[in-house]
């Protein structure tokens, strides 16, 4: 059974109560519908990230600049996604993106997808975000390492993701003791392949390990041919009246 954590207020509050963060919908012209629900009024939404190809894309793309503008009329936060490949993208090659991601979708924060977690890579990780803060003044945001990290980590983001994966892994995952110091709007879940009929229980995994910002699918990954995250779940309607409600007991 997961691990129960407590959920004690030691670190700065982002003020968000418990609700939804879009890994990143397909494009705007494949995935219209999804990306119109998101700003959709009363839709429990924290952020949705932008990814318009790998990154910002070439140049400004109209479709992309509309989804944004939408999102932002909403109240939803718009993250742009930086890929850190681990450490091998370079400081460089981030902060440039960055920049493309504001002046052409005026971002409200990044994710910075395949983080590392070890604790070598912090320095050069808090390093991005520190420069990253200066150019948002300060935004928002998230580290996607899809594991726990070294715990220091929580110092230099607004949320960290501490789970990225498959039901299977999830319903008997651990949560590290750690993160019991931190409150649960500090923490993201991302879940694929979650049957309807287990959404509940899903739920309830989320907040026993004490994570504010959570992502579940019915949407497979299919062995890695495919993105489970680039359409809307299934039971839409199901985990927006759950959510819009509080996390369920």
């Amino acid at each position: 059974m997961p691990y129960l954590t407590s959920t004690t207020t030691g670190t700065t509050s982002t003020g968000l109560g418990p609700g939804l963060g879009s890994p990143g919908y397909a494009h705007p012209l494949v995935a219209p519908q999804e990306w119109d629900a998101l700003a959709r009024p009363g839709t429990p939404a924290h952020w949705a990230v932008l990814n318009v190809s790998g990154g910002p894309g070439a140049r400004s793309d109209p479709h992309c600049r509309q989804a944004a503008e939408r999102l932002h009329t909403a109240g939803v936060r718009v993250l742009g996604h930086l890929d850190v490949t681990y450490g091998a993208r370079t400081f460089g090659e981030l902060i440039s993106e960055a920049h493309r991601y504001l002046d052409w979708y005026q971002v409200d924060g990044f994710l910075l997808d395949r983080c590392p977690s070890d604790r070598a890579a912090l320095p050069e990780v808090r390093r991005t975000v520190t420069t990253l803060r200066a150019l948002l003044d300060p935004g928002h945001i998230v580290l996607g390492h899809g594991t726990h990290p070294y715990p220091g980590y929580a110092e230099e983001a607004d949320q960290l993701v501490t789970f990225s994966g498959s039901w299977s892994d999830y319903r008997w995952s651990q949560v590290a003791e750690w993160t019991g110091d931190h409150s649960p709007e500090r923490f993201c879940h991302f879940v694929h392949g979650v049957p309807r009929g287990h959404l509940d229980e899903a739920l309830r995994i989320a907040r026993w390990q004490g994570a504010g910002t959570i992502w579940f699918t019915d949407r497979a990954d299919r062995g890695g041919r495919a993105d489970p995250w680039a359409a809307m779940p299934g039971y839409w309607d199901d985990i927006v009246s759950r959510i819009g409600t509080g996390v369920s007991e």
